[in-house]
């Protein structure tokens, strides 16, 4: 059985099966709507329900009032009924724009005690358009997928970078760490996500926890290869000083008058470094977060916090622009039928 999905006022209708998400079956469709984890957790999918009933788990993610205004997480939500939604954009997905294909282990390097650096090439010829800050799926033999950010800019666009963080318990994460070697074989699909840069005249706050760096490492290479002159500042915050596993913000920052660079550990401070919480140092050095745009990535705690915070500060909750690193320990309960 399926119901019908329309969205407000406009002509805009699709299908959805019994069971299955909104979002599954808007892409389906052929349509896309903001989204970035696809876990319930970053919040990118919020849209308001018009009217029609579902089952739209959303744990912390969606505050009170939101929920008592009608919002619902796109990526969780089963409908019970037709439905009338009010996303914030909606759009036609260009049918060529994604692919999936065998891509080839060029390069792996151990950057980090936990990080694992996967260069694939994708085969002779073939180019894949994408934007960055954009995310790829890697399809595993069993057709189980692992959602994982493309850390090269988009005219490097022959192959992808992946910064994979080994998972304890990772099955996938586990056969990176351990097996993986230069010349095997990846299933992938790409593209994926909607964390990519806006428009805008105001300066941008990165702050990247651990791996995601790689999400915000693509943004700015490929915002400084347009000579952009946005004022930009990059918070990279890690436990320990190698888990700030490259070199490149310093490298940007000595290069590019309009990028600076700060560092931030939690558990062993050193030189040259700030401690504390990565996202309380955005805090610490500006009184107000009204005149910027932000770009947040990292494991969900550090998200929700950041987004919860810098909004308190003054942040217009438009400008607030996620990617949540989540592993299956935060996906939500499966829904009840």
């Amino acid at each position: 059985m399926s119901f019908t999905v329309s969205v407000e006022n406009s002509a805009i209708k699709f299908p959805c099966e019994r069971g299955e998400t909104v979002l599954n079956a808007a892409q389906r469709a052929g349509y896309e709507l903001p989204y970035s984890c696809r876990k319930g957790v970053c919040g990118t999918c919020k849209c308001r329900l018009v009217s029609g009933e579902m089952r739209a788990y959303s744990g912390d993610t969606l505050t009170e009032q939101e929920r008592a205004t009608g919002q619902v997480l796109l990526c969780q939500a089963r409908p019970r009924s037709d439905l009338v939604i009010a996303p914030r954009k909606i759009k036609k997905i260009d049918p060529f724009a994604r692919r999936t294909l065998t891509a080839r282990v060029f390069r792996i390097v151990r950057v980090a005690d936990d990080v694992t650096f996967v260069h694939l090439r994708f085969p002779a010829g073939i180019r894949v358009h994408f934007k960055a800050g954009q995310n790829l799926e890697v399809i595993l033999p069993d057709c189980e997928r692992r959602n994982f950010s493309m850390a090269n800019a988009p005219h490097e666009s022959d192959g992808v970078q992946l910064h994979i963080r080994h998972v304890p318990n990772g099955v996938f994460t586990g056969y990176v760490y351990n097996e993986l070697k230069r010349g095997d074989l990846m299933r992938v699909e790409l593209p994926f996500g909607d964390f990519a840069m806006r428009e805008s005249g105001k300066p941008i706050l990165f702050v990247a926890g651990s791996t995601g760096f790689a999400p915000i490492k693509s943004i700015i290479e490929d915002t400084l290869r347009k000579d952009s002159q946005r004022q930009m500042t990059l918070y990279w915050g890690a436990r320990t000083k190698r888990g700030l596993y490259s070199e490149l913000p310093r490298k940007w920052q000595t290069e590019n008058p309009h990028f600076s660079y700060v560092p931030v550990l939690s558990d062993t401070p050193e030189a040259g470094t700030r401690s504390g919480l990565v996202h309380a140092a955005v805090l610490a050095d500006h009184r107000s977060l009204a005149p910027f745009q932000a770009y947040v990535c990292g494991p969900p705690v550090m998200t929700s916090a950041a987004k919860r915070d810098f909004i308190a500060a003054g942040l217009p909750e438009q400008d607030f622009f996620v990617d949540a690193f989540t592993t299956r320990a935060d996906e939500p309960p499966a829904p009840a039928h």
